[in-house]
């Protein structure tokens, strides 16, 4: 069991605040590491992802060796899998939702790879912690 998660008797808000992360500073880790954080943040999202889903939509070491073998094409596919699913959380929850999340994230994954996290981080947050 991951440490940074709540124990089997959290409640849902436990665990969904734990998926809340800081997006400004998440951003700046990852320019200021050359991307090397940037790893780290898509397995914080695929977590967040898989357990708001209640399933395993997402598995790092797969997406990591895929994006290995297609020299990043598989990163695109991803990107669009990810936003697809923020999208089904957003709708499940009856969350205003942007309907052309997954196309947009793969076009800003091929000017600005990290700003797609941001987005993604910023629609997560949004779901587990909703405005008013």
């Amino acid at each position: 069991m991951d440490p940074q998660l709540p124990g089997p008797d959290a409640s849902l808000a436990d665990v969904e605040s734990v998926h809340h992360k800081e997006v400004g500073i998440y951003l700046l880790f990852a320019v200021i590491t050359c991307g090397l954080f940037n790893l780290y943040w898509n397995y914080t999202q695929m977590k967040a992802c898989n357990e708001l889903l209640g399933r395993k939509e997402f598995d790092f070491l797969i997406w990591f060796l895929l994006t290995l073998v297609t020299c990043g094409l598989y990163h695109f596919f991803y990107q669009y899998k990810m936003a697809d699913a923020i999208l089904e959380l957003q709708e499940a929850r009856s969350l205003r939702s942007f309907k052309e999340l997954p196309i947009v994230s793969v076009i800003v994954t091929c000017i600005v790879p990290f700003v797609v996290d941001a987005i993604h981080q910023h629609e997560i947050n949004k779901i587990v912690r909703p405005a008013g």
